[in-house]
């Protein structure tokens, strides 16, 4: 997705939306997101440990505003780290703000202050922000006292890690929405053989899903096997 007029090009991967996210033991956090695309949400803040799905859910936010006619943009700062707080101007005129990876750039006097100020432009023009962090305000180690205090107003929600359960639910999920079945067997072979970080895993099923094209097989245990023994 992308938003025009901006300095930087600021997108987001539109499959990590609602329909695609596991919400068991989230669902408080996910009916708030869901709110800010019918346009009576407010401003959140997320954390949780990783893999709990903090990043998906702030891409769902930009989809859920973007396909109700508003504007949003995503903003991963950790990969902004290095550039200029000066990417934070202009964004007063959106619909929607997504701040991912605050804590990438807490404790930098230059990054807080242009937060600082961004927060109040886009309170002032009554736009929401939705922004996600490893941990609260208080544990990030901000300096500047009036961003810790305008950041701990926020609606605050602390997303759950999926089980191994939940992880094949969303092993599933992401398998149908490529048109293939994955069975429980194999979901679990993969929990069992594969590190659970979901990012990895979606890794994992994108090279199952161009094996399975390439071959016209199945999701079996016995296919899976071979196809990650051959890429060992």
């Amino acid at each position: 997705m992308k938003t025009p007029q901006l300095a930087f090009d600021f997108r987001w991967n539109s499959a990590a939306d609602l329909a695609s996210f596991e919400s068991q033991g989230n669902e408080e956090a996910v009916a708030a997101i869901r709110r800010l695309g019918e346009g009576r949400g407010e401003s959140l803040y997320l954390t949780g440990p990783p893999g709990s799905g903090r990043s998906h859910l702030l891409q769902a936010a930009c989809g859920e505003v973007s396909r109700a006619g508003g504007t949003a943009v995503y903003i991963p700062l950790a990969d902004y780290a290095d550039a200029a707080p000066t990417l934070l101007e202009g964004l007063e005129r959106l619909s929607l703000v997504a701040l991912d990876d605050l804590d990438r750039v807490s404790g930098d006097p230059d990054w807080e202050e242009a937060l600082f100020h961004c927060y109040n432009r886009l309170r002032e023009a009554g736009v929401d922000l939705v922004v996600c962090a490893a941990g609260a305000p208080d544990a990030l180690g901000i300096r500047l006292p009036d961003l810790l205090s305008r950041l701990s107003a926020l609606l605050r929600f602390r997303l759950s890690a999926p089980d191994d359960a939940r992880r094949q639910q969303i092993l599933a999920r992401a398998a149908a929405a490529r048109g293939l079945d994955l069975p429980l067997a194999a979901s679990a072979f993969l929990l069992r053989h594969e590190a659970r970080d979901l990012h990895h895993l979606m890794r994992v099923l994108d090279a199952l899903d161009a094996a399975s094209l390439q071959t016209g097989r199945r999701l079996t245990v016995p296919f899976i096997r071979e196809v990650l023994a051959a890429q060992r």
